[in-house]
């Protein structure tokens, strides 16, 4: 039975569509079978996974589909050209879905229904939910055993890692009582700007050595150049320090899950 795993901070630009694609990548290349789940009307990790504007068009459902309850999840997905990975495609449709769920009785647990017909079919269910905590991030919170908090280093970050946290609380109390914190991970980071150390720091300081990954991600040219290429880094460059950093990561995920599987 897969572990589900939200990728989420309501904050815009701070990586967190290219840890779900960089982090899914990862895991299958490990052996892992992995489905990401692109829950962000952008639709860039759709994209980053080489589904461009044709492609996207071409497409028979998408997320917004199953959250609607207009097609089953499977019907939804398709296989990506990398290794174990598949993805639950996202377009521009899926904003519409954010205003006819709050007509729903049951607006927020729409995706875990969904999720749960096949969540016996993988190992890891990713989900890249979009920067804000409206009701389809809330869908994305209440279908995941864990979320994952990429952050760069940067004033106010505590903030909103803060408000995000009493967000995650709710939801505990309403749809998701086993919610937890799988991990807050350091991106974008360079280490030559005081602030970004200082800011880090401040983070280590204030949450427990065990919900801080040890893995930072870099500021790295290559891992921004390679969702126009629709491949993520471990594929587009596989020698970089990007890829490097999003496989130590995908191992401390690995880690973690195989912790949180031993506890059911």
């Amino acid at each position: 039975m897969a572990i589900i795993i939200s990728i989420v901070n309501q904050k815009g630009g701070v990586a967190k569509t290219t840890t779900a694609i960089n982090l899914s990548a990862a895991l299958g290349a490990m052996g892992k079978k992995v489905l990401l789940v692109d829950l962000d009307p952008q639709g860039n990790a759709t994209s980053g996974y080489g589904f461009g504007k044709e492609a996207k068009r071409n497409l028979e459902y998408t997320t917004y589909d199953v959250i609607m309850g207009e097609a089953r999840p499977a019907q939804a997905i398709v296989e990506t050209k990398f290794k174990n990975v598949s993805i639950m495609p996202a377009t521009a449709n899926l904003a519409e879905a954010e205003v006819r769920l709050l007509q729903f009785e049951n607006k927020t647990l729409c995706l875990k229904k969904a999720l749960l017909q096949i969540k016996n079919d993988y190992d890891i269910i990713i989900i890249d939910c979009l920067p804000s905590l409206g009701v389809l991030c809330l869908n994305g919170l209440s279908a995941c055993d864990r979320f994952i908090v990429p952050m760069q280093c940067e004033p106010y970050s505590l903030e909103g890692v803060s408000e995000l946290l009493l967000t995650v609380k709710r939801v505990q109390k309403t749809s998701n009582r086993n919610l937890q914190l799988m991990g807050i991970v350091f991106t974008m980071i360079d280490k030559r700007l005081m602030i970004n150390r200082d800011v880090m720091n401040m983070i280590k300081s204030s949450f427990s050595e065990d919900t801080v990954f040890k893995t930072e991600i870099p500021r790295n040219v290559r891992i921004s150049e390679a969702p126009s290429h629709g491949e993520p880094i471990m594929y587009y460059e596989p020698n970089s320090k990007g890829a490097d950093a999003y496989k130590l990561l995908a191992k401390e995920v690995a880690k973690k899950c195989k912790a949180f599987e031993e506890m059911l």
